[in-house]
Formats: C-alpha cells, sequence, structure tokens
C-alpha cells in the first residue's frame, strides 16, 4: 500500500461520501458529476489497497478501513484549510488584497456594490476578496482571523470583541412547506408555531441558533411552549435550507430580504406577530479598527446606508 501520493482532492471525496453515505447527494455538494466522483474515490481505494466503502442495493456504508481513516482524513484537510487560510493572508498583505466575508450575500437592493464601487474610489489599488463561508461560522470569518470584515447577523458570539454598522434591519418570516396548514393564513401567531419541527443552525452558532429558534420569544409564552424546541433538522446553507423544507424536515424563520433565496417552489414564506426582526450587519474585530483599510471599508459601509 502507498499513501504518498494520495491528493487534497480525493481525500475532500473520501470525506464527503462517508459523511453523506450517498454518492449523488456528495457529488451535488462538490459540484461533481456522480460518475466522476465514483472514479476518483475508486481510485483512492486501488492506489490504498483496500475498499473504504461497501455498496449495496441498500445503499453505502463505511468498511471498517474507511472508519479508521476517516477522521484522520478530517484532520489533514482542516490542516490543509488552516495552511491555505494563512497563505492568503499572507498573499493579502502583500496584494493590498481586504478579505470579506458573508454567510449569505447582502443582496438588498445594490448594496455590495455600491460599498464596493465608493470604496474602491477612495482605494483604487486594494482589492476586495468576497468570501463565503458555512453557517457553521456564524462570525463569518472573523474568530478565525480568515476574514478583514464580514456580513452578518447579529446577535454575534462573543460580541465584545467586535464592532459592527447594522446596514438592515428586517421582519423575520416563517418559511414552510407549501403542504403545511398554516400556510392558508396571511399571517401567523408566533404561538402557533412552537409546538413546529424546527431547523436550526449548527450548534457552533450558538447565540445565533438560538435567535433563530426564537428562544427569546418563547421564554416570553411561558407554560410547555417556552420548553426547547424540537429540531427536525440541522443547516448549514441556502441549499440545504430549502431541500429540508420540501422534504417536510421542518419549518424555519428568515428575514426578508432572504426569502427569494428559499422560496423556489414548493416553500412559503408568512409574517409572523410577535417575532422580534432580525438584523444583518457588517462586522469588524475591534483590534483593527486602526487599519486604515479596514477603517476605509466600514466607513464606505457606513455612508451608503445613510444614504439609503
Amino acid at each position: 500500500m502507498t499513501t504518498t501520493d494520495v491528493h487534497v482532492r480525493e481525500l475532500r471525496y473520501f470525506v464527503a461520501v462517508a459523511e453523506d453515505l450517498h454518492f449523488t447527494r456528495a457529488a451535488e455538494r462538490l459540484y461533481v458529476s456522480q460518475p466522476a466522483l465514483s472514479k476518483q474515490v475508486r481510485a483512492l481505494e486501488r492506489q490504498l489497497g483496500t475498499d473504504l466503502f461497501r455498496r449495496g442495493p441498500r445503499g453505502v456504508t463505511l468498511t471498517e478501513a474507511g472508519v479508521a481513516l476517516l477522521p484522520h482524513a478530517r484532520q489533514v484537510l482542516a490542516e490543509w484549510a488552516s495552511g491555505a487560510a494563512a497563505l492568503d493572508a499572507v498573499l493579502a498583505a502583500r496584494r493590498g488584497t481586504l478579505t470579506v466575508g458573508m454567510s449569505t450575500s447582502p443582496g438588498r437592493g445594490g448594496l455590495l456594490p455600491a460599498i464596493r464601487s465608493r470604496f474602491t474610489a477612495a482605494h483604487p489599488d486594494t482589492v476586495v476578496r468576497l468570501r463565503q463561508m458555512s453557517w457553521e461560522d456564524p462570525t463569518a470569518g472573523l474568530a478565525d482571523g480568515t476574514s478583514d470584515l464580514a456580513y452578518v447577523w447579529l446577535p454575534l458570539p462573543g460580541a465584545d470583541r467586535y464592532a459592527w454598522t447594522v446596514v438592515a434591519e428586517e421582519p423575520r418570516l416563517v418559511a414552510l412547506p407549501d403542504t403545511h396548514p398554516l400556510t392558508a393564513r396571511p399571517e401567523v401567531d408566533f404561538a402557533d408555531l412552537a409546538d413546529e419541527p424546527f431547523l436550526a443552525l449548527p450548534p457552533e452558532a450558538g447565540v445565533l441558533r438560538d435567535f433563530w429558534l426564537a428562544l427569546d420569544e418563547r421564554r416570553a409564552l411561558g407554560g410547555p411552549a417556552a420548553g426547547p424546541p424540537r429540531v427536525g433538522a440541522e443547516i448549514a446553507g441556502t441549499e440545504e435550507t430549502y431541500e429540508a423544507l420540501v422534504a417536510g424536515l421542518g419549518i424555519c424563520f428568515v428575514a426578508t430580504g432572504n426569502a427569494p433565496l428559499i422560496t423556489l417552489g414548493g416553500v412559503t414564506t408568512r409574517p409572523v406577530r410577535g417575532l422580534s426582526p432580525s438584523r444583518y450587519a457588517l462586522a469588524w474585530r475591534r483590534q483593527d479598527e486602526g487599519r486604515a483599510l479596514v477603517r476605509g471599508y466600514a466607513e464606505a459601509c457606513r455612508r451608503v446606508v445613510e444614504q439609503g
């Protein structure tokens, strides 16, 4: 057996299939074709001299070798991601690049292009790099230093570490599968949702997970409804949210500006009475407030928001 020529891509493919235990779903997540993914995994198995998966009519399972390899493959990918992030930081400093993270695109009437235009006019030699982040990191790269600024949802974990300017305050709507009985109502009371299964952000999202599960509003209800929500599934991205809604795994709250991302057919949103609004913000680390580029981008954002 030889492992000297195993590539990061092959390990990424292996981990994706191991986590989904489904080649087609893993291929969709990786944005590759299913035959190409199967071919790469077979090649990895040949190179290692052992099967990593059992493929049968009832689905895919890990072999003993696959179970043994999985934690180490994850560790290699995590180390590689850390190394790539460190390299990005060095190159960004060399090129005068500003990295702006985001968990969902700001959208909202051309906000992002307007901020970029104003910032670039004042800093023409600086490259603004946008970085899409998983919902597992509610700070969109601020916490681990891979983003200089980030568009985030409030509240932020470790809020005292950050400063921010709110770019949008929007009502939270409830997203429901079209077949749900509550879609017959033009507006829904929060109390009517308390017993529903909810789609939840990953536990790593901390206080932001709590916010989108409306824990404060649940406590205010009192009685049995004040208990913990039923979690039907965890979601870490827009596509996962849409698929979970259509599959009937649960309902979720969504900011008004993000509703078009998940109402693609089979999903309906309704206003909710008794629910506080969501706040979308541009945030940065307080320790970086003295950096000219961070300060300049934050100021461009403030000006655009003030002008409406």
